[in-house]
């Protein structure tokens, strides 16, 4: 089976650029099933419920996040009712919706995700090896297909979960940075793996933020409002093909769908 995991939407070019090419892109690879990270699809920080259904509206079955699914308040209450939406697992308890689910592909095929985040530099968490210990060998009760998105920012901390994780997941897969990485391979385990994504949005910026802006606060060490940025857009994915029966990655192809303005 093959699955297409889309790096961070960011805005509103984020989500124009799957409007013009998902369909097209899952006719190409064949694919049974489209997760995304969306934790920047509302102007780049946060995500709202319309934005979540505009979203499933173009074709993606699950949505991933980070450590901006917090900022828009107003979508904590969807975050509990939406099974599709996941925030990083390793949360305190008490923290809204779930980190973690099954899938069902159109064909019946069940797919594991699990949702992480890093803590080098970044928040202080729950330990997201330990906690991946916990829900892998929950996951794995219900299937052998088990792909992972880890929001971190230190590409040490990815590298290591996905060889901890070796040989119990099908794919570990980065976001966070928007920055796609060119070091896809398949661990010896049978696990797939790729330090980042990448992001979905607008390539003419700093990371999906307006360039001048970003170049402003790092002149002045200011506030500066951020926008994003709208020119320019790409779709930065990976197809996972996996086997069926043994959960085992079989391939791992980077993608990189460049759109004319």
């Amino acid at each position: 089976m093959k699955i297409l995991f889309i790096g961070d939407v960011v805005g509103r070019a984020g989500r124009l650029a799957l409007s013009s090419r998902l369909s097209r892109l899952i006719d190409r690879h064949q694919i049974d099933l489209v997760v995304a990270n969306g934790e920047n699809a509302a102007a780049g920080f946060g995500l709202t419920a319309d934005l979540a259904r505009e979203l499933y509206d173009l074709g993606v079955d699950v949505l991933t996040s980070g450590n901006h699914i917090w900022d828009k308040k107003e979508l904590y209450p969807y975050l509990e009712s939406q099974k599709r939406l996941l925030r990083p697992a390793n949360y305190p308890a008490g923290a809204p919706g779930r980190g973690h689910g099954v899938y069902t592909t159109s064909a019946g095929i069940p797919v594991g995700i699990l949702n992480l985040e890093g803590r080098v530099f970044m928040g202080n968490l729950e330990c997201p090896f330990r906690v991946a210990d916990a829900l892998v060998e929950e996951l794995r009760r219900q299937t052998p297909i088990i792909l992972v998105d880890f929001h971190a920012e230190a590409t040490s901390e990815k590298a290591a979960l996905g060889c901890y994780l070796d040989g119990r997941v099908s794919a570990v897969v980065g976001t966070h940075t928007h920055v796609p990485t060119a070091d896809e391979r398949i661990l010896p385990g049978g696990t797939a793996y790729m330090t980042d994504v990448g992001m979905t949005g607008s390539r003419d910026s700093v990371i999906g933020i307006r360039k001048e802006l970003a170049v402003e606060k790092f002149l002045s060490l200011l506030p500066v409002r951020f926008e994003v940025a709208k020119k320019d857009s790409v779709i930065c994915a990976v197809v996972l093909t996996i086997d069926e029966q043994t959960g085992r990655a079989v391939g791992i192809e980077r993608v990189l769908e460049e759109l004319a303005d």
